[in-house]
């Protein structure tokens, strides 16, 4: 079940049926929309996406914002020591 405010909330849901005859929901793919950086953040080791949330949005469930405001498709390619990241506005 997707919530009221998420951010999969506008992505189309579809039912597919498996070769066993079996119909599931699944979602479609969640385009990423531009999100300009508000400013750089360089991290550093035993930083987490979700702390970073938390020290600048005050929400750690808001990692997702820094990991689209980036360019690789696994938040956890963000995670090097050293790498600039960019650190988007907060969006309610």
């Amino acid at each position: 079940m997707i919530f009221k405010g998420s951010r999969y909330e506008k992505v189309p849901v579809y039912q597919v049926t498996g070769p066993n005859g079996e119909t599931v929901s699944v979602l479609g793919i969640r385009f990423i929309p531009p999100t300009p950086a508000g400013f750089l953040h360089t991290f550093k080791a035993n930083e987490r996406l979700d702390l970073l949330a938390h020290e600048f949005y005050r929400n750690p469930e808001k990692f997702w914002l820094i990991a689209d405001a980036n360019t690789e498709m696994d938040p956890d390619d963000l995670l090097e020591p050293g790498r600039l990241l960019s650190i988007p506005p907060d969006r309610s």
